[in-house]
């Protein structure tokens, strides 16, 4: 794909997103879209495509990072909680939950015992979402170990993307395979809510998978907000005709 067919592609994507956040503002519904992947796999990336012109007041975008000792002291799945979208809003997670059986697993950042348990905690978790009524998309991006490597080099050569590249990054590289197992185990042992596992190597393909992937998860909201916009113009109409 061309950048011209590219950009015309994004363009008719992010117009359906637009329409389905009115959707989802107007019926004050909650929508949760959650992304893991491995470092430099473009979560930042799709998701600054997929929220570029929405109307910034009905998205949250909340980056996962190490709990704080506060937060350490509580449940461990306290943190998320607080970030539960409110009626009408989107909220997007920059990693999540999952957290707690990949990094933390692998890194031997909590005892063994402790991310075994968190799928069944996870299911729980997500279940309880579902029945209170909240929309939860998941979205996993599969780079390559050899394209990733590229886009480290690329973040070293580039002093506006040298902050996106770490230490811990590059010595998460070193664990490459007990990721990959753990990612495998995630997906399967979580998939009571269906992953969607999207091939990032290419950027800009990346991007428009995943924007068609939230698209047709969230049709719904797009269709009911074009349903309201025809009632509404033909109680105008009636209102209109009724003041002549």
């Amino acid at each position: 794909m061309n950048d011209e067919d590219f950009k015309s592609a994004l363009k008719k994507l992010q117009l359906k997103m637009l329409r389905i956040q009115q959707g989802i503002w107007h019926k004050k519904e909650r929508v949760i879209i959650l992304f893991e992947g491995m470092d430099a796999s473009g979560k930042g990336g799709a998701i600054r495509r997929a929220t570029e012109i929405l109307d910034p007041r009905g998205v949250r975008v909340h980056p996962i990072g190490a709990p704080s000792d506060k937060e350490q002291a509580k449940h461990w799945l306290y943190r998320f909680w607080l970030k539960l979208p409110s009626p009408g809003i989107i909220t997007i997670f920059d990693r999540s939950w999952y957290g707690r059986v990949l990094v933390e697993r692998v890194e031997e950042l909590t005892e063994k015992s402790h991310w075994k348990r968190a799928y069944t905690e996870i299911n729980q978790f997500e279940q309880m979402l579902l029945n209170d009524g909240v929309k939860v998309i998941k979205i996993f991006l599969d780079i390559s170990k050899e394209e990733q490597l590229k886009r480290f080099e690329s973040r070293l050569k580039d002093p506006y993307k040298q902050w996106k590249i770490t230490n811990e990054d590059i010595r998460a590289r070193e664990k490459w395979a007990d990721y990959q197992v753990a990612i495998k185990e995630m997906i399967k042992k979580t998939s009571d809510l269906p992953w969607h596992v999207v091939k990032a190597n290419d950027k800009n393909q990346t991007r428009l998978d995943v924007l068609e992937i939230l698209t047709k998860e969230l049709a719904p909201f797009q269709k009911w907000m074009e349903k309201k916009v025809k009632l509404d113009t033909s109680q105008r109409k009636l209102i209109e005709r009724g003041l002549t």
